[in-house]
Protein backbone atom coordinates (compact mmCIF):
# COMPACT_ATOMS: atom_id res chain seq x y z
CA UNK A 1 0.00 0.00 0.00
CA UNK A 2 1.31 3.46 -0.92
CA UNK A 3 2.20 5.64 2.04
CA UNK A 4 0.57 9.04 2.40
CA UNK A 5 2.83 12.01 1.66
CA UNK A 6 1.46 15.32 2.94
CA UNK A 7 2.17 18.36 0.78
CA UNK A 8 1.43 21.11 3.31
CA UNK A 9 2.10 20.50 7.00
CA UNK A 10 0.99 22.91 9.69
CA UNK A 11 2.98 22.62 12.94
CA UNK A 12 2.14 24.42 16.16
CA UNK A 13 4.59 24.66 19.04
CA UNK A 14 7.59 24.48 16.70
CA UNK A 15 9.72 26.50 19.12
CA UNK A 16 9.07 24.13 22.02
CA UNK A 17 11.08 21.13 23.16
CA UNK A 18 9.47 18.55 20.87
CA UNK A 19 8.91 21.06 18.08
CA UNK A 20 12.60 21.91 17.79
CA UNK A 21 13.30 18.23 17.14
CA UNK A 22 10.22 17.60 15.01
CA UNK A 23 10.58 20.49 12.56
CA UNK A 24 13.85 19.24 10.98
CA UNK A 25 12.64 15.63 11.21
CA UNK A 26 9.55 16.52 9.17
CA UNK A 27 11.72 18.27 6.60
CA UNK A 28 13.88 15.16 6.23
CA UNK A 29 10.90 12.78 6.09
CA UNK A 30 8.86 14.85 3.61
CA UNK A 31 11.39 16.83 1.54
CA UNK A 32 8.75 17.89 -0.97
CA UNK A 33 6.35 19.26 1.62
CA UNK A 34 5.79 22.86 2.63
CA UNK A 35 5.97 23.16 6.41
CA UNK A 36 4.23 26.13 8.01
CA UNK A 37 5.43 26.70 11.55
CA UNK A 38 4.83 30.39 12.20
CA UNK A 39 4.42 31.50 15.80
CA UNK A 40 0.95 32.69 16.73
CA UNK A 41 -1.42 32.70 19.69
CA UNK A 42 -3.78 29.72 19.53
CA UNK A 43 -6.18 31.53 21.86
CA UNK A 44 -6.69 34.22 19.18
CA UNK A 45 -9.54 32.71 17.19
CA UNK A 46 -9.26 35.13 14.25
CA UNK A 47 -5.48 34.67 13.93
CA UNK A 48 -5.92 30.90 13.98
CA UNK A 49 -8.63 31.09 11.32
CA UNK A 50 -6.41 33.22 9.07
CA UNK A 51 -3.38 30.99 9.61
CA UNK A 52 -5.27 27.81 8.67
CA UNK A 53 -6.94 29.51 5.70
CA UNK A 54 -3.61 30.72 4.33
CA UNK A 55 -1.75 27.46 5.02
CA UNK A 56 -4.47 25.22 3.56
CA UNK A 57 -2.82 22.19 5.22
CA UNK A 58 -3.42 18.54 4.50
CA UNK A 59 -1.67 17.61 7.78
CA UNK A 60 -1.54 19.41 11.12
CA UNK A 61 0.47 18.46 14.21
CA UNK A 62 -0.69 20.38 17.26
CA UNK A 63 2.04 20.58 19.91
CA UNK A 64 1.44 24.08 21.28
CA UNK A 65 0.33 24.18 24.87
CA UNK A 66 1.25 24.55 28.50
CA UNK A 67 3.13 21.30 29.12
CA UNK A 68 4.45 21.80 32.64
CA UNK A 69 2.26 20.40 35.43
CA UNK A 70 3.61 22.98 37.87
CA UNK A 71 2.94 25.85 35.46
CA UNK A 72 -0.64 24.69 34.93
CA UNK A 73 -1.11 24.41 38.68
CA UNK A 74 0.23 27.94 39.14
CA UNK A 75 -2.03 29.48 36.47
CA UNK A 76 -4.90 27.10 35.76
CA UNK A 77 -6.90 29.73 33.87
CA UNK A 78 -4.09 30.12 31.33
CA UNK A 79 -3.80 26.34 31.04
CA UNK A 80 -7.50 26.03 30.23
CA UNK A 81 -7.35 28.88 27.70
CA UNK A 82 -4.37 27.45 25.86
CA UNK A 83 -4.76 23.70 26.21
CA UNK A 84 -8.51 23.47 25.73
CA UNK A 85 -9.81 26.63 24.05
CA UNK A 86 -6.71 27.08 21.89
CA UNK A 87 -6.97 23.48 20.73
CA UNK A 88 -10.65 23.91 19.89
CA UNK A 89 -9.91 27.12 17.95
CA UNK A 90 -7.42 25.25 15.80
CA UNK A 91 -9.54 22.13 15.37
CA UNK A 92 -12.64 24.12 14.36
CA UNK A 93 -10.63 26.13 11.85
CA UNK A 94 -9.20 22.93 10.36
CA UNK A 95 -12.61 21.27 10.19
CA UNK A 96 -14.13 24.32 8.48
CA UNK A 97 -11.31 25.39 6.16
CA UNK A 98 -9.29 22.20 5.55
CA UNK A 99 -11.67 19.28 6.21
CA UNK A 100 -9.41 16.72 4.53
CA UNK A 101 -6.51 17.62 6.84
CA UNK A 102 -5.26 14.97 9.28
CA UNK A 103 -5.11 16.58 12.73
CA UNK A 104 -2.57 14.95 15.09
CA UNK A 105 -3.03 16.07 18.68
CA UNK A 106 -0.41 15.82 21.41
CA UNK A 107 -2.50 14.53 24.28
CA UNK A 108 -0.92 13.10 27.43
CA UNK A 109 -0.91 9.92 29.49
CA UNK A 110 -1.53 12.23 32.45
CA UNK A 111 -5.21 12.04 31.46
CA UNK A 112 -5.39 8.53 32.97
CA UNK A 113 -4.44 9.90 36.40
CA UNK A 114 -6.01 7.86 39.18
CA UNK A 115 -6.52 4.92 36.81
CA UNK A 116 -2.80 4.21 37.23
CA UNK A 117 -3.67 3.22 40.80
CA UNK A 118 -4.42 -0.25 39.45
CA UNK A 119 -0.68 -0.77 39.00
CA UNK A 120 -1.31 -2.19 35.51
CA UNK A 121 -0.01 -1.00 32.15
CA UNK A 122 -2.99 0.95 30.87
CA UNK A 123 -4.27 0.69 27.32
CA UNK A 124 -6.38 3.25 25.46
CA UNK A 125 -9.65 1.98 27.00
CA UNK A 126 -8.65 2.96 30.55
CA UNK A 127 -10.92 5.57 32.18
CA UNK A 128 -9.76 9.17 32.13
CA UNK A 129 -9.29 10.31 35.72
CA UNK A 130 -7.01 13.38 35.74
CA UNK A 131 -5.42 14.41 39.04
CA UNK A 132 -4.07 17.88 38.26
CA UNK A 133 -5.01 20.96 36.23
CA UNK A 134 -2.68 20.11 33.35
CA UNK A 135 -4.15 16.61 33.02
CA UNK A 136 -7.70 17.96 33.24
CA UNK A 137 -7.11 20.42 30.39
CA UNK A 138 -5.60 17.69 28.23
CA UNK A 139 -8.41 15.26 29.02
CA UNK A 140 -11.04 17.86 28.13
CA UNK A 141 -9.34 18.63 24.80
CA UNK A 142 -8.88 14.92 24.10
CA UNK A 143 -12.59 14.23 24.64
CA UNK A 144 -13.71 17.30 22.69
CA UNK A 145 -11.60 16.28 19.69
CA UNK A 146 -13.02 12.77 19.91
CA UNK A 147 -16.51 14.22 19.63
CA UNK A 148 -15.41 16.36 16.67
CA UNK A 149 -14.21 13.24 14.87
CA UNK A 150 -17.90 12.33 14.52
CA UNK A 151 -18.42 15.70 12.82
CA UNK A 152 -15.71 14.97 10.26
CA UNK A 153 -12.45 16.02 11.96
CA UNK A 154 -9.71 13.60 10.90
CA UNK A 155 -8.11 13.61 14.31
CA UNK A 156 -5.56 11.24 15.84
CA UNK A 157 -4.96 11.59 19.57
CA UNK A 158 -1.53 10.55 20.81
CA UNK A 159 -1.46 10.02 24.57
CA UNK A 160 2.20 10.53 25.28
CA UNK A 161 4.01 9.18 28.30
CA UNK A 162 7.07 10.99 29.66
CA UNK A 163 9.62 11.87 27.00
CA UNK A 164 13.00 13.50 27.33
CA UNK A 165 16.16 14.30 25.42
CA UNK A 166 18.48 17.18 24.56
CA UNK A 167 16.84 20.58 24.71
CA UNK A 168 14.30 19.83 27.44
CA UNK A 169 13.79 22.33 30.25
CA UNK A 170 15.07 21.46 33.70
CA UNK A 171 11.48 21.81 34.89
CA UNK A 172 11.37 18.09 33.99
CA UNK A 173 13.02 15.35 35.99
CA UNK A 174 15.79 13.98 33.74
CA UNK A 175 17.26 17.36 32.73
CA UNK A 176 16.77 18.57 36.32
CA UNK A 177 19.07 15.79 37.50
CA UNK A 178 21.53 16.27 34.62
CA UNK A 179 21.80 20.02 35.17
CA UNK A 180 22.59 19.62 38.84
CA UNK A 181 25.14 16.88 38.16
CA UNK A 182 26.89 19.06 35.56
CA UNK A 183 26.93 22.07 37.86
CA UNK A 184 28.18 20.12 40.88
CA UNK A 185 31.03 18.50 38.95
CA UNK A 186 31.94 21.92 37.46
CA UNK A 187 31.88 23.50 40.94
CA UNK A 188 29.09 25.86 39.95
CA UNK A 189 26.94 24.74 42.85
CA UNK A 190 27.65 22.84 46.05
CA UNK A 191 26.08 19.51 46.97
CA UNK A 192 23.56 18.19 47.80
CA UNK A 193 21.77 17.27 44.59
CA UNK A 194 18.14 18.12 45.31
CA UNK A 195 15.38 15.71 44.27
CA UNK A 196 11.68 15.00 44.56
CA UNK A 197 10.17 11.54 44.95
CA UNK A 198 12.61 8.82 43.92
CA UNK A 199 10.47 5.75 44.52
CA UNK A 200 7.90 6.45 41.81
CA UNK A 201 8.19 4.81 38.38
CA UNK A 202 7.39 6.33 35.01
CA UNK A 203 7.38 5.28 31.37
CA UNK A 204 9.97 7.25 29.34
CA UNK A 205 10.67 7.74 25.63
CA UNK A 206 13.41 9.60 23.80
CA UNK A 207 12.03 12.71 22.09
CA UNK A 208 13.49 11.52 18.80
CA UNK A 209 11.39 8.36 19.01
CA UNK A 210 8.36 10.57 19.65
CA UNK A 211 9.15 12.49 16.47
CA UNK A 212 9.27 9.26 14.47
CA UNK A 213 5.79 8.42 15.76
CA UNK A 214 4.40 11.78 14.58
CA UNK A 215 5.92 11.17 11.16
CA UNK A 216 4.43 7.67 11.08
CA UNK A 217 1.00 9.20 11.76
CA UNK A 218 1.30 11.39 8.68
CA UNK A 219 2.39 8.46 6.52
CA UNK A 220 -0.64 6.31 7.29
CA UNK A 221 -3.65 6.19 5.00
CA UNK A 222 -7.21 6.53 6.29
CA UNK A 223 -7.91 2.81 6.22
CA UNK A 224 -4.85 2.26 8.44
CA UNK A 225 -5.48 5.10 10.90
CA UNK A 226 -9.16 6.04 11.14
CA UNK A 227 -10.36 9.43 12.41
CA UNK A 228 -10.74 9.55 16.17
CA UNK A 229 -7.96 7.04 16.79
CA UNK A 230 -6.34 7.08 20.25
CA UNK A 231 -2.81 5.76 20.62
CA UNK A 232 -0.63 5.47 23.70
CA UNK A 233 2.97 6.44 23.00
CA UNK A 234 5.54 5.10 25.43
CA UNK A 235 8.23 2.51 25.93
CA UNK A 236 5.98 0.14 27.85
CA UNK A 237 8.72 -0.10 30.47
CA UNK A 238 8.36 1.78 33.77
CA UNK A 239 11.60 3.17 35.21
CA UNK A 240 12.10 4.08 38.86
CA UNK A 241 13.12 7.74 39.17
CA UNK A 242 15.81 6.88 41.72
CA UNK A 243 17.32 4.40 39.28
CA UNK A 244 17.43 7.09 36.58
CA UNK A 245 19.35 9.32 38.99
CA UNK A 246 21.77 6.48 39.73
CA UNK A 247 22.30 5.88 36.00
CA UNK A 248 23.09 9.55 35.41
CA UNK A 249 25.49 9.66 38.36
CA UNK A 250 27.23 6.54 37.06
CA UNK A 251 27.51 8.05 33.57
CA UNK A 252 29.05 11.16 35.11
CA UNK A 253 31.32 9.21 37.44
CA UNK A 254 30.10 11.42 40.28
CA UNK A 255 29.42 10.55 43.89
CA UNK A 256 27.53 13.22 45.75
CA UNK A 257 25.05 13.78 48.54
CA UNK A 258 21.36 13.65 47.57
CA UNK A 259 18.64 15.45 49.52
CA UNK A 260 14.85 15.52 49.18
CA UNK A 261 13.43 18.95 48.38
CA UNK A 262 9.80 19.30 49.50
CA UNK A 263 9.16 21.83 46.72
CA UNK A 264 9.92 19.13 44.15
CA UNK A 265 7.38 16.65 45.52
CA UNK A 266 4.03 16.31 43.77
CA UNK A 267 0.82 16.05 45.76
CA UNK A 268 -1.15 12.83 45.16
CA UNK A 269 1.79 11.09 43.51
CA UNK A 270 0.97 7.88 41.64
CA UNK A 271 3.45 5.08 42.39
CA UNK A 272 3.71 3.67 38.85
CA UNK A 273 2.51 5.03 35.51
CA UNK A 274 3.12 2.90 32.45
CA UNK A 275 1.29 2.14 29.25
CA UNK A 276 0.36 -0.65 26.93
CA UNK A 277 1.67 0.59 23.56
CA UNK A 278 0.80 -2.40 21.39
CA UNK A 279 -1.84 -0.51 19.39
CA UNK A 280 0.56 2.27 18.35
CA UNK A 281 3.15 -0.30 17.33
CA UNK A 282 0.58 -2.18 15.25
CA UNK A 283 -1.18 0.75 13.56
CA UNK A 284 1.88 2.93 13.01
CA UNK A 285 4.50 0.26 12.41
CA UNK A 286 6.47 2.15 15.05
CA UNK A 287 8.65 1.17 17.98
CA UNK A 288 11.25 3.03 20.06
CA UNK A 289 14.78 2.55 18.72
CA UNK A 290 17.04 4.80 20.80
CA UNK A 291 18.68 3.04 23.78
CA UNK A 292 17.83 4.57 27.15
CA UNK A 293 21.50 4.92 28.10
CA UNK A 294 22.08 6.93 24.92
CA UNK A 295 19.19 9.24 25.83
CA UNK A 296 20.65 9.87 29.28
CA UNK A 297 24.16 10.37 27.91
CA UNK A 298 22.90 12.94 25.40
CA UNK A 299 20.99 14.88 28.05
CA UNK A 300 24.01 14.86 30.39
CA UNK A 301 26.34 15.97 27.57
CA UNK A 302 24.10 18.94 26.80
CA UNK A 303 24.06 20.14 30.41
CA UNK A 304 27.82 19.67 30.72
CA UNK A 305 28.23 21.90 27.67
CA UNK A 306 25.98 24.50 29.26
CA UNK A 307 27.86 24.30 32.55
CA UNK A 308 31.19 24.79 30.76
CA UNK A 309 29.91 28.14 29.46
CA UNK A 310 29.00 29.43 32.91
CA UNK A 311 31.51 31.46 34.93
CA UNK A 312 32.77 29.58 37.98
CA UNK A 313 31.57 30.97 41.31
CA UNK A 314 34.27 32.74 43.29
CA UNK A 315 35.91 30.70 45.99
CA UNK A 316 35.08 27.35 44.40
Amino acid sequence: MTEAAPRRILLTGASGFVGRHLLPALGAAFPGASIVADHFDVTDKEAVHDWVRDASPDACIHLAGITNVAAARGDPEAAWRVNLLGTLNLARAVLTLAPSCRFVFASSAEVYGASFGSGQKLDETAPLAPMNSYAATKAAADLALGAMSHEGLRVVRLRLFNHTGPGQSDAFVVPAFARQIARIESRLQPPPLRVGGLDVSRDFLDVRDVCSAYIACLRRNDDELPPGAILNLGSGQPRRIGDILDELLNLAGLRTEVATDAARLRPSEIATASGNVVLAQRLLGWAPTIPWRETLADVLAEWRTRAAREPCSSGR
